[in-house]
């Protein structure tokens, strides 16, 4: 049985690594990977991957992905997929220009994309620019792929929940996730629980069955977690002899110069003004062109901080102090990606980023929160800073003199102890012996609070101090790494955050979130206490602005199922999301609402020009959608946002309604309710409408000729049919009525239309052209040979997936379906058809459930193993995300219900045998072999016989 990671299973690779790796670094002339960048890549070739990485920051940590690629390519049995994990709060992420550095290496390296076994680019998908979010890493299991994700984004589809994804589609993204895959986790000790979650399911034998050859087959997923502080891992890979001597680049980062010292505030002033009268001081009053970045911990301070250095910049006449031109920017989250690439082309044009060769040419401040800790390249002269626990200090560190080139100056500002309430001043004042119980216990708390506060300092005590400063080299901090149970390890421990509790991962829980076509279980709790641990984590809401919503624009309500099919036909685009806490959301909209309502006239008819007339009271404007895209709230008027009573116990009611409603959902709203900064911040002045991902031409560049965006909608009168010509490349995908005539005629229809390769909704069956169903099986069957081939699967399984692939779409011929689908009379029946589809005529008809049936009769089935005869009649009747476990059996005239529900029982229960067999994720990835084979015949067929 030959395994299936091996890298370019038919190929032997002749490249050189070490030459092969500075150029996917894209190092210059001269330059050489760091020592310990080859020792991993010879290590990786080895197959020995190792469980952590402990490197310090500024010492190329992102290289991991070319070391897996270049090891690949070198013929190293490695994970074919890699997914590269940062924290939700990063704004810009620097692992995003690496992947697009790899994507662009292998297209001029021939001899690369040839190891590789590649026909075309390399897969990737990205947080932010032409690639964010595009999924195609989907379209081939057997291909390499690289996919950027945050924790919760990897973390819920890992776990079957998949956050903005439809519930048919999280089979496919778990099974692809959960096997033959290298879960790279960047800045681990930001999210604890979830390291120890992903360590717990790679090692798992219950979840992985390790039962003959089965291991072989389904290979568990490998996990590597990344840090810079040394937190708590004893055997995690680390820095070599060879990266501390003299002459190496590593040793000249390591030792970069960095002097901090420590000022405490007193009670007179804010944080705000006291940072922004240090980080002048630091551009020598403003007369030297330096770059200081400023870090604080909420981000109402940083705010008010680049707002109260903005005012110092002004000058004073009075004084005679002459105003200085400055650049100012905001480094913060709670934006869109979509404007997460104006900071990062900011931060390049201002020579924030590390490797740029230019000084700005003024006084340049970046004022950030935790979101310009993690994930950026940062590389400041000097810093100003609030202090904050000890991990995060050390991130700070590292975004000055990050190529030790200069010498940089750290202030930070340590505010003073807590103040004690006046329930603890009045006990303070008595003798212990006269306290009560509650008295007793402010008092323990109270220094308790102010014995953490000290701590956060105490760390630097244990640093080289010269001057009046402290040595925050790299090298010092990597090297200060003291025992846990000594006095040094323990005064580190308590500036550094605790780790959170966080609940187990048990194989009845993800048995339960596997269920993924069961809308409802009593057994399957939402997943972020696995993925966060139990936190008091304030409750955040995503927030989307479209162009077009699924309303009528003159009477009637949309129904939850044609607003749930909408969103799946056009769903939420991880470049659109704004994420922020859900408080923050409830008070944006009701000033926002507020303010419209001030002016307009509540009275003022609906308007029949969408783009340009403003919203009143009455108009739906808002839906808020479940994490798996189904309406939780299917329509919202700006009534529903205004908050007009007297009496206050209502307010508080209402008010604690509307956050119930948002809390962990996402809000898509009318474009025309605005209130997005240029920034991509909330922001209730803002009066133009947003830019909106189906408003927009050029929301993404294209990828090769193809858009970005796999879906685009649209209005159209009735009676002017979409045109779906080959030339055009775009068919239709859903419509809905969104006017009618007093009779009831549809006057406008809203339409999405889907890319001609795109397969994103598992019941797309628009196509340009017909599509015989023999044809579509054939090819299916062929594809999925190819599949097997490519993943060196012995005989018994190769034949297994073919026949499952031949006979996937048999209940297609059944002439329900093909009347459903508007199939032509002559050459019936068809696999796909231009449509449109007659809902009402399908009556919930599954060709799946039919499609079992025809495979218990076909004699190449029949001489399967019993076990393999078991998954093939699974993967046909899963092949569009349902049956996990139970499947439909309405519209199924043929036989009794007696025997429908017989053979539906049957379903669920084999579901439940095999995945007892297989494990969670390695029968998702048999299932997502299947539909990757029938989705590539499609795509196949979908392309005009000239394009062939």
């Amino acid at each position: 049985m030959t395994s299936s990671l091996s890298s370019s299973d038919s190929c032997v690779s002749m490249i050189e690594p070490s030459d092969c790796l500075a150029r996917a670094l894209m190092l210059g002339p001269g330059e050489s990977p760091f020592p310990w960048q080859m020792q991993l890549l010879n290590k990786f070739i080895e197959g020995d991957l190792p469980a952590a990485l402990d490197i310090p920051t500024g010492l190329g940590k992102t290289a991991v992905m070319a070391i897996w690629l270049v090891a690949r390519a070198a013929g190293a049995r490695l994970p074919r997929r890699l997914f590269y994990i940062v924290d939700r709060r990063a704004v810009v992420d620097q692992a995003t220009e690496v992947a697009s550095g790899l994507r662009n290496f292998v297209e001029r390296e021939s001899r690369v994309r040839e190891a590789l076994g590649l026909a075309s680019a390399l897969p990737i998908s990205t947080l932010r620019g032409q690639y964010v979010d595009n999924r195609e890493w989907l379209e081939d299991p057997t291909s390499p792929a690289i996919i950027l994700g945050t924790v919760d984004m990897v973390g819920s589809r890992l776990l079957f929940e998949g956050y903005g994804i439809s519930r048919r589609m999280r089979p496919y993204h778990a099974g692809l996730m959960g096997v033959d895959s290298l879960i790279v986790l960047d800045e681990a000790h930001l999210v604890p629980p979830f390291e120890r979650l992903l360590e717990t399911i790679s090692l798992s034998e219950d979840l992985f069955p390790d039962i003959n050859e089965r291991t072989q087959l389904v290979p568990r997923p490998k996990v590597l977690t990344l840090s810079a502080t040394g937190r708590g891992n004893r055997t995690a890979f680390v820095l070599g002899d060879d990266d501390f001597k003299p002459e190496t680049v590593t040793h000249q980062r390591l030792t970069a110069a960095k002097s901090l010292q420590i000022r405490r505030l007193d009670n007179t002033d804010t944080l705000a003004d006291s940072l922004a009268r240090e980080a002048w001081a630091l551009t020598g009053g403003g007369k030297k062109n330096l770059k200081v970045i400023v870090y604080c911990d909420r981000r109402e301070d940083a705010i008010a901080t680049k707002k109260a250095t903005e005012q110092i910049a002004k000058g004073n006449r009075k004084e005679g102090i002459p105003q200085t031109e400055v650049d100012c920017e905001l480094f913060v989250g709670g934006r869109r990606v979509h404007e997460r690439q104006d900071a990062a082309s900011w931060l390049k044009t201002h020579s924030f980023l590390a490797g740029s060769k230019s000084s700005p040419n003024r006084p340049t401040f970046v004022f950030a929160t935790s979101a310009g800790e993690v994930g950026v390249d940062l590389n400041a002269d000097h810093m100003a800073c609030d202090l904050v626990t000890w991990e995060r200090m050390v991130q700070r560190l590292g975004r000055v003199n990050r190529r030790g080139e200069g010498n940089a100056k750290i202030i930070v500002l340590q505010e003073p102890d807590p103040k004690p309430s006046k329930t603890v001043e009045k006990a303070l004042a008595k003798a212990p012996a006269e306290r009560d119980k509650k008295e007793e216990k402010a008092v323990a708390y109270h220094y308790t609070k102010v014995q953490q506060a000290q701590a956060l300092a105490r760390p630097f005590e244990l640093l080289p101090q010269s001057e009046n400063s402290i040595d925050v080299s790299p090298k010092t901090l990597y090297c200060l790494r003291p025992p846990a149970n000594s006095s040094e390890g323990q005064i580190l421990a308590k500036a550094t955050s605790s780790v959170p509790l966080r609940p187990g991962i048990t194989r009845p829980l993800v048995d339960a979130w596997a269920m993924t076509s069961l809308k409802d279980h009593t057994g399957r709790p939402r997943v972020q206490p696995w993925l966060r641990g139990w936190i008091d984590d304030e409750p955040q809401t995503t927030v989307v602005w479209r162009t077009h919503l699924p309303f009528p624009e003159h009477g009637g309500i949309s129904l939850t199922r044609e607003i749930e099919a909408f969103f799946e036909a056009a769903p939420t685009h991880t470049s659109e999301m704004l994420e922020t806490e859900t408080s923050r959301v409830v008070d944006w909209l009701k000033a926002r609402a507020a303010l419209i309502v001030d002016s307009t006239t509540p009275e003022r008819k609906a308007p029949t020009d969408h783009a340009n007339e403003a919203l009143n009271q009455s108009q739906p404007c808002a839906v808020i959608l479940e994490a798996d895209g189904s309406p939780r709230v299917a329509r919202l008027t700006i009534a529903d946002f205004l908050f007009t009573a007297d009496d206050k116990k209502e307010n508080e009611r209402r008010d604690k309604n509307l956050g119930e409603r948002l809390k962990n959902a996402t809000l898509i709203l009318d474009s025309r309710f605005g209130g997005l900064s240029r920034d991509g911040l909330l922001d209730v002045g803002t009066s133009s409408s947003p830019s909106t991902l189906d408003g927009s031409d050029d929301w993404l560049p294209p990828v090769n000729g193809n858009p970005a965006i796999r879906f685009r909608v649209c209005v159209t009168d009735a009676g002017c049919e979409m045109q779906q010509s080959a030339a055009s490349g775009w068919r239709q995908r859903f419509r809905i009525p969104i006017d009618r005539s007093a009779e009831g005629d549809p006057l406008k229809w809203l339409v999405v239309e889907k890319w001609r390769y795109d397969v994103a909704t598992p019941d797309d069956g628009s196509a340009s052209q017909l599509q015989a169903l023999d044809q579509h099986q054939q090819l299916t069957a062929t594809k999925a040979s190819d599949l097997a081939k490519r993943l060196s699967l012995s005989g018994v399984y190769a034949k297994m997936l073919e026949i499952a692939a031949r006979l996937h779409d048999e209940g297609k011929r059944h002439v329900r379906w093909q009347n459903a689908f508007n199939a032509p009379r002559d050459g019936r029946p068809y696999a796909k058809t231009p449509g449109p589809i007659n809902q009402s005529l399908l009556d919930g008809y599954r060709h799946e459930f039919a499609s079992l049936a025809a495979a218990n009769d076909d004699h190449e089935f029949k001489a399967l193993p019993s076990d393999l005869q078991d998954l093939v009649l699974h993967l046909i009747a899963t092949h569009h995300g349902f049956s996990r476990p139970n499947i439909n059996t309405s519209g199924c005239p043929d036989l009794p219900p007696s025997i429908l529900e017989e053979r539906a029982r049957e379903v669920a229960l084999r579901f439940a045998r095999l995945q007892r067999n297989w494990g969670p994720w390695g029968l998702a990835w048999w299932e997502s072999l299947l539909r990757a084979a029938d989705q590539q015949a499609s795509r196949n067929l979908e392309v005009t016989p000239k394009e062939n």
